[in-house]
């Protein structure tokens, strides 16, 4: 019952959630009047425009639908009392206490979080293989597995094989023999820019037919084994790429600006560990 309780209070909880956090911010710059119009009654409260979200300008009608939905679960949940569980009201409060701090956040960031040209051109002129010399990568490759399954994988050794080898499928079947957990072969297309960061400056450098290895950033370890089949030259000019290069300059701005706003808030409290946490 009581996990039941809970999944319900999720599932009340969440939409409202992110359409609280999606009205702050672009919600914030439109009409309040047009906001608060009345778009429905149920079992006569009151939905409201602002209640369906930004997903109402792709689908009014099915955005309306889901709040509604939604509303006839609230009222259910209301009615047996499910906000006085503990599990729920515990819930609400968590949910209640992350919105607060995530607009707390959005609001010290908003006015910094902005690049400036300087910003955007710089990043486009260090970046050259996601932009000035974009390619779009045919690729063939597999993936070791790291961990206690593949304990002999060396990757030293497993670059000096790749200078002998013709193709990749003679590196799978080298990385078989010594008994190393291999992925099938698979086959991609992808432009640089769904590839990871630490692969390009080295597939930039491949010719057709090259094979490389990568080791994995995950804790255990592993490695991808990639075979360049073909590049296609896709350069991206700056006023192309700018609108990206924003969004992803502002993301990392936020991080760090939250990041050191919550530094500050440490820096100027009075904290104390206690019980097992005591340090």
């Amino acid at each position: 019952m009581k996990a039941r309780v809970f999944a319900t209070a999720r599932v009340l909880l969440l939409p409202p959630l992110l359409l609280v956090l999606a009205g702050c911010g672009a919600e914030q710059a439109k009409d309040v009047s047009a906001a608060g119009k009345l778009v429905a009654k149920v079992n006569g409260t009151e939905i409201t425009m602002q209640q369906m979200g930004p997903t109402r300008t792709a689908n009014p009608a099915q955005a309306l639908d889901r709040v509604i939905d939604r509303e006839l679960l609230v009222q259910q949940a209301l009615e047996a009392r499910l906000d006085r569980e503990p599990q729920v009201a515990r819930a609400i409060e968590d949910a209640r206490r992350q919105v607060l701090a995530q607009a707390w956040l959005e609001r010290t960031a908003a006015a910094r979080a902005k690049s400036t040209p300087d910003e955007v051109r710089a990043f486009y002129e260090e970046n050259p293989a996601l932009f000035a010399q974009r390619r779009i990568y045919k690729l063939r490759e597999l993936t070791v597995a790291g961990g206690a399954a593949n304990e002999a994988l060396r990757i030293d050794l497993l670059r000096s094989e790749l200078g002998a080898a013709r193709d990749l499928d003679e590196v799978a079947g080298w990385l078989k023999w010594r008994n190393l957990e291999v992925s099938a072969v698979t086959s991609t297309t992808q432009a640089a820019e769904h590839l990871p960061l630490g692969y390009l400056p080295q597939l930039a450098r491949m010719k057709e037919g090259d094979l490389a290895v990568f080791p994995s950033a995950a804790a255990g370890g592993g490695a991808t084994v990639v075979q360049l089949v073909h590049a296609q030259e896709a350069p991206l000019a700056e006023h192309d790429a700018a609108p990206v290069i924003e969004q992803f300059l502002a993301g990392r701005k936020r991080l760090e600006l939250a990041a050191a706003e919550v530094k500050r808030l440490r820096a100027a409290a009075s904290i104390e560990y206690v019980g097992d946490f005591k340090r």
